[in-house]
């Protein structure tokens, strides 16, 4: 595998192997692009929050859904980081693989680790997309594979929480 740059990645989008909607250029990394945050859902007051301010109570479980809609091509897949501006105020974040074909918006699963209150702001770039180029085309892409949450928009839950 290799990791697509800053130059990979608009390529990939300008071929149509890699789409981002919206698309900012101020958002593109050196080895990948900061995704920011549309939507939070807060479970201890089963609260949505989609604009302005989001007061993340302490030591409790969030969701947040990005603004930005991906769609991963037939041989590129990425992983999740969060930005360590969010690391340092004591988020901690559950991130995987975004597997080759899907397409969607992205729920991350966050804890607030510190024991004060935290602010993010709706519209925050929170974690960092790294797009890796797969060496072949898998023999089924994600929405064969499983697709649970194929063309998703906003925060999906799994049927538990």
């Amino acid at each position: 595998m290799a990791i697509l740059s800053d130059s990979d990645i608009e390529e990939a989008i300008s071929l149509n192997y890699l789409g981002i909607e919206p698309f900012n250029s101020s958002n593109l990394t050196p080895n990948g692009y900061d995704l920011s945050i549309d939507e939070i859902y807060i479970k201890k007051r089963d609260e949505h929050v989609k604009e302005g301010i989001a007061i993340i109570p302490p030591l409790s479980w969030f969701a947040i859904s990005t603004k930005e809609y991906v769609k991963i091509g037939s041989q590129i897949t990425s992983q999740l980081w969060i930005r360590s501006s969010y690391a340092r105020k004591g988020i901690m974040a559950s991130f995987g693989k975004v597997d080759a074909g899907f397409h969607g918006t992205l729920t991350i699963s966050c804890f607030n680790a510190n024991d004060t209150e935290i602010e993010i702001p709706i519209g925050d770039r929170f974690c960092q997309i790294v797009f890796e180029k797969l060496l072949t085309r898998p023999s089924e892409l994600y929405d064969k594979k499983s697709g649970n949450y194929q063309n998703q928009r906003g925060i999906k839950l799994s049927k538990e929480i």
